[in-house]
């Protein structure tokens, strides 16, 4: 198992090494690739960085617990994803290229021209604080299918994780990124199909696995359950709250950055056949292995849901497709861990100072210092790896969605009302999390919602003024 696995560990080292030979001076090559990237592998990259330990681990381990139900969660989410995509990345694209943004964050503070600065600082700030959570989630999912499959210690699993990233990150930033994105999303899908395959045979065929699963009381039930709002009203809060999910992709920095990294904004149809035809086939995959993972375990206590998979992989497997599988889980935490430290690095060295650095060797000093930030989150929290991605998920997209909304839909933004929606939707989001009410609505809605409502306020109110002095 070991040594499969770390072929597939050294061929993808190897990869994001190797992009150093075209790596050029400057920032915007380190975060960006120069914008030269096809859409092939733009597409890839993002649906890698996207389904990441949180789908292996975190995604698994929410279906197990739930059932089928888990299926709207997939449909709320992509849906909400694709009408998002439509609506702005090639405005996105556009606009990072006339106002030389090399991330979501410089983007929005330039957009149409501006200078919005304050608000830029404090973008800046909430983006490191939960980009480093996000990426300490896909280190700690690392952590767990090493432990769960090689029984290393969680621990030294997870600064295992830490240095390939820091590695290749540091050698070819984004490109590097990008590179081992398409590799690592083809280790995912083929890990995923084995043990999906294997797992069937074990429990005895297609006609076992369905009789097994209607023993199992309300697990093939589709409708949403154990929400706060009764009668129907509660599964339609439920797909729409994920569907804002979704739509929270446009205010992910690591996942923006590949959009903006596109060679030709006429490619975007072509990124998005890539995207969501893979982004589809692999959330099918991982949600079907939740489910037999529930009937091969069955309903027990004690047991740590987020530990199926490598521990059936264990079990199943012979060793080196075992350790095909554990490279695959490793592919996925690495393909998004990577991207968001790049991601966290920018808005250190790009974001938050007065004159943004092009020294490069303090580019990949920021990029190693965030990742080990990372790791020591990781170490210390408690947490699952679906609750720090769903919250580091929800709270990125309402500081920075609606700002976006408003934006491409012409509004003219002052830093004041920008820091206003952005600290607003922040606020909302931690507040319904904290007091309890997600299983109502998914609090990354609710955030984006009253930062929306914040936004028609300013533009409301910017009308008013500009009548009065005319």
């Amino acid at each position: 198992m070991g040594a499969s696995f770390f072929i597939c560990l050294a061929v993808v080292l190897l990869i994001g090494l190797s992009s150093a030979r075209h790596a050029k001076a400057g920032a915007a090559d380190y975060f960006v690739a120069s914008r030269s990237v096809p859409p092939w592998l733009v597409g890839l990259s993002a649906v890698a960085t996207n389904n990441s330990g949180y789908m292996f681990i975190g995604l698994i381990g929410y279906t197990y617990a739930v059932g089928i139900q888990s299926i709207w969660l997939m449909v709320g989410w992509i849906a909400g994803d694709l009408i998002a995509s439509k609506i702005a990345h090639e405005r996105m694209r556009d606009e990072a290229d006339r106002v030389h943004a090399t991330g979501i964050i410089s983007l929005l503070a330039r957009w149409g021209g501006t200078n919005n600065r304050s608000w830029q600082i404090l973008a800046a700030v909430v983006s490191i604080v939960f980009l480093c959570t996000y990426a300490a989630a896909q280190i700690a999912a690392g952590g767990k299918a090493l432990e769960g499959m090689l029984d290393i210690p969680s621990a030294v699993g997870m600064s295992m994780v830490a240095l390939v990233v820091i590695a290749y990150s540091i050698a070819g930033g984004m490109r590097a990124s990008i590179w081992t994105d398409a590799v690592q999303s083809l280790l995912m899908v083929v890990s995923m199909v084995v043990l999906l395959v294997a797992i069937v045979s074990h429990l005895g065929g297609l006609d076992d696995v369905f009789e097994q699963a209607n023993t199992i009381d309300g697990f093939l039930n589709p409708t949403p359950t154990g929400l706060d709002i009764p009668g129907f009203a509660g599964p339609i809060a439920f797909v729409v709250g994920w569907m804002f999910a979704g739509a929270a992709a446009l205010g992910q920095p690591h996942i923006v950055s590949r959009f903006l990294a596109l060679q030709d904004t006429r490619q975007m149809n072509r990124v998005r056949l890539w995207y969501y035809s893979y982004y589809l086939l692999f959330y099918c995959f991982a949600a079907a292995v939740g489910l037999l993972s529930r009937l091969y375990f069955g309903d027990s206590s004690g047991f740590d849901p987020e530990m199926a998979l490598p521990n059936m992989a264990r079990d199943l497997l012979p060793p080196w497709l075992a350790g095909l599988m554990l490279a695959g889980i490793f592919a996925a935490t690495m393909s998004t861990a990577d991207s968001l430290v790049l991601s966290c690095s920018s808005a250190l060295t790009q974001d938050l100072p007065k004159n943004p650095s092009e020294n490069r060797w303090m580019l990949k000093a920021a990029t190693a210092a965030t990742t080990v930030a990372a790791l020591l989150i990781g170490l210390w929290s408690e947490q699952s790896v679906f609750s720090l991605v769903v919250w580091a998920w929800g709270t990125l997209g309402a500081a920075f969605v609606p700002v976006l909304i408003w934006q491409i839909l012409g509004a003219k933004l002052t830093s004041v009302a920008m820091l206003c929606m952005s600290t607003g939707g922040v606020t909302a989001t931690v507040l319904w999390k904290f007091y309890g009410f997600p299983g109502t609505v998914y609090e990354g809605a609710v955030g984006i919602l009253f930062s929306l409502l914040l936004g028609g306020f300013f533009v409301r109110l910017n009308l008013q003024y500009s009548s009065t002095n005319k």
